[in-house]
């Protein structure tokens, strides 16, 4: 069943076991996807047990942390239409790559796919899917599945060159709700993104993580996101919103500052969305002001 149609992007930071795990699971995949894995600067060996023991695997080793921009740099080097990410602590299930690539081969204005996800070692679904499956967002008729406002990068599968036009990942915002500002961009770009139930991913969470670090990196970019595409009353809102509902400490204080920092190059990059993107954002609201899925807290 080898399919060459999708390459699977990894980053990885000082993880090198689980992500050791992860590529076994990949090797033994059906469709035999090519891997290409990005070494945000590990100081454990990662680099060295990868090339030792995963010669297949494509490595890059840029000597430094760029987060989420570590997948950008590998999609430089994929040359498949379609290119499927994946954390170090997560792996794509048996004939779902192959299924994300039937999908996009079939509907030309999709742009990318979101899989299942289960949460090992139980296999229970990650709270993320219910929100996802019930998306409020209406799309065509065509969709394999619900529509989406953004995705989880860990668990999609995307045109590569839809990623490329679009910019990736931003480099300001590094890593934690990176996801929001290119899925928003693909949108306004004219592509759709579709919640798929028949894909899967497992994701066995790293204790190897700082919470803190990832809620404060969360909130800021979620408040930037908001003043970089979306209108003033909706921002402001958003913005608000967020202010009376995270938990008054240091860290949503230390959020809400970095956010305010970096606002004079957020109002030079601004760019406010067409009314039919800014009309899929705000049917989200609610969802997103009830979700139990992404809270700021940790």
């Amino acid at each position: 069943m080898t399919d060459g149609r999708t390459t699977v992007v990894v980053i990885t930071h000082n993880r090198r076991d689980e992500l050791l795990r992860t590529l076994g699971k990949l090797a033994a995949l059906p469709e035999r996807p090519p891997v290409i894995v990005t070494d945000n600067g590990s100081t454990d060996g990662t680099a060295e047990a990868v090339a030792r023991l995963h010669p297949e695997v494509t490595l890059l080793t840029p000597g430094r942390n760029l987060g989420a921009v570590g997948r950008n740099l590998a999609v430089r080097r994929v040359r498949t239409p379609y290119v499927a990410f994946c954390d170090d602590d997560s792996w794509w299930e048996r004939g779902s790559l192959a299924y994300a690539a039937d999908l996009l081969d079939r509907h030309d204005r999709l742009g990318a796919v979101t899989a299942r996800i289960l949460v090992e070692p139980d296999g229970r679904e990650d709270p993320i899917v219910a929100e996802l499956r019930d998306s409020p967002i209406q799309g065509p008729d065509w969709l394999p599945g619900p529509a989406l406002g953004s995705f989880l990068a860990a668990a999609t599968v995307l045109r590569t060159e839809a990623f490329r036009a679009a910019g990736g990942f931003s480099e300001r915002m590094w890593l934690g709700g990176e996801e929001e500002l290119l899925a928003t961009d693909l949108a306004t770009q004219g592509w759709w993104l579709a919640y798929v139930a028949g894909m899967t991913v497992h994701h066995a969470p790293s204790v190897a993580r700082d919470p803190t670090l990832r809620r404060v990196h969360g909130l800021r970019n979620t408040l930037w996101f908001c003043w970089l595409r979306r209108p003033v009353r909706p921002a402001l809102r958003r913005t608000l919103d967020l202010a009376r509902t995270v938990p008054r400490d240091r860290a949503s204080l230390r959020a809400f500052g970095l956010a305010l920092a970096g606002l004079p190059w957020v109002l030079r990059e601004r760019r406010v969305v067409p009314p039919a993107v800014e009309a899929r954002l705000g049917v989200l609201a609610e969802s997103q002001r009830t979700s139990t899925a992404r809270r700021y807290v940790g």
